[in-house]
């Protein structure tokens, strides 16, 4: 029997699915979803206390977890990219890149429509190499480096919250130690096992972000009035400064490695494009204004990130300290999902998956400790924040956000690309996606790796300051 709190007409999206490919069916392996389907989940079908339900989301709540996780540390490289490109081509890829990011986002909606037991990167790979007879591989090859995007996201952040803390402080300890009282407070706000919570927390995550980048622009408008420094509409830069700035704009709306974690908590899966278009409006509007504002007033000379522009002292600590909250909470978003994910691989088939039990409390905590432990690593050894961006997009966020959602598409409809107009213009549309993610990917690490190697006099796991 399904459960009353299961999505309405996904038993029988499955039943169907189901008779068109026997070869193509949830696994027992990591999925809360795919018992879910088959009405067998009970965390969403019994009435005792100790369940958990994990589809608890309404889809304004889910866009704005998704509006916490994406604006947070990417639109703090934007304006050091519009002084690196120019204006015009600045505002143009920003436009390109959100309209790819915002198509993709639908395909993967669709694609769990079609199969609605997924929800990680690691079930819609074992989906479609179940078709090739390599279900197992696709899943852990998906699955996990999802994982070790989301740890290395988690890493920027920690990254962020010392380049933080050295600024408002003004250096008063030792960088490494910044690290360590981070890696505590993140640690602390993942505790909690559904994203119910973090639905809260990021009202205040935007209006964080919002309102620190809002002062920095009141600031530099006011301490740096325009024509005080030249401005260019386009520029002529060498290639690895070039690409590794069209790297940082793709990482800016990379938000997409949460997205199927997202749709599996939503009370209705069909509400998905709505929290998506909230999403995409919110955070290209944010991302222009901002990073062009903030440009125009600073000049050529805008720091990444660009919260360190503002003239005062004072002021830029007040604007640190408003950033708090994003910088916590977005990463705490980040190690939620990937958490969530080792912990459904760890004890798939057990009670402790869906019960508040001991055990299952001790392995969250524990697995949250480890996967925070390595982030922390990943922050002290890459000190610089744009590169630490910019490997974070060719290395993932090109496959996850642009790449892989292209090869949903032409791998869910391979046998009728040419049917009709609409599906001739969805094979274009998802070529082009994914040779967007093979030029991400591998000119993406070619810059950064140059880049990394300009770079390396800012010393790995050092007491110095990072603060702009």
């Amino acid at each position: 029997m399904a459960s009353k709190h299961s999505a309405p007409g996904a038993d029988a999206m499955y039943a169907d699915k189901k008779s068109e490919d026997n070869n193509i069916e949830p696994s027992p392996l990591p999925s809360y979803s795919s018992a879910i389907v088959e009405g067998k989940d009970p965390s969403l079908s019994s009435d005792e206390e100790d369940r958990i339900n994990y589809r608890t989301l309404e889809w304004w709540q889910a866009g704005v977890i998704l509006i916490a996780e994406t604006v947070s540390l990417g639109i703090l490289s934007l304006p050091a990219v519009i002084a690196n490109v120019g204006l015009a081509p600045g505002i143009v890829l920003m436009v390109i890149l959100s309209t790819l990011s915002f198509y993709s986002g639908i395909v993967m909606g669709d694609f769990r429509k079609r199969y609605p037991w997924v929800e990680s990167f690691g079930d819609a790979g074992e989906v479609m190499g179940k078709s090739i007879g390599m279900g197992r591989f696709f899943s852990e090859l998906f699955g996990w480096a999802q994982t070790i995007f989301l740890v290395f996201v988690m890493g920027s952040h920690l990254l962020t919250w010392t380049i933080c803390m050295n600024t408002l402080t003004s250096h008063a300890t030792c960088t490494i130690v910044w690290g360590v009282v981070g890696l505590c407070v993140f640690y602390v706000m993942n505790i909690p096992r559904t994203l119910k919570a973090a639905s809260y927390y990021s009202f205040v995550s935007f209006a964080s972000i919002f309102t620190a980048v809002m002062v920095t622009m009141i600031d530099v408008a006011i301490e740096k009035p325009i024509g005080s420094t030249s401005l260019e509409v386009s520029r002529t830069i060498g290639f690895t400064s070039a690409f590794l700035s069209v790297t940082n704009i793709a990482a800016a709306f990379s938000g997409h490695s949460c997205f199927f974690s997202v749709m599996a908590e939503l009370k209705q899966p069909n509400d998905w494009p709505k929290a998506l278009a909230l999403l995409q409006i919110c955070d290209t509007s944010l991302y222009i204004v901002a990073s062009v504002a903030i440009y125009v007033y600073v000049g050529p000379d805008v720091p990444s990130p660009a919260l360190s522009a503002a003239g005062s002292v004072l002021v830029k600590k007040i604007i640190w300290g408003l950033a708090i909250p994003t910088i916590v909470i977005a990463g705490v978003i980040y190690g939620h999902v990937a958490t969530k994910y080792i912990f459904a691989r760890v004890f798939a088939g057990t009670k402790h998956l869906a019960h508040f039990t001991y055990i299952g409390q001790l392995g969250w905590l524990s697995i949250a400790a480890a996967i925070w432990v390595i982030a922390w690593v990943i922050a002290e050894s890459i000190p610089t924040f744009g590169n630490l961006l910019g490997l974070l997009c060719a290395l993932f966020a090109s496959w996850f956000s642009y790449g892989i959602p292209g090869i949903l598409w032409l791998w869910m409809h391979h046998e009728d690309y040419f049917s009709s107009p609409k599906q001739i213009v969805g094979l274009v549309m998802n070529v082009v996606l994914v040779v967007v993610g093979i030029v991400l990917c591998a000119l993406g690490l070619w810059s950064t790796g140059e880049a990394l190697a300009a770079d390396s006099s800012k010393r790995s796991w050092s007491c110095a300051s990072n603060a702009a």
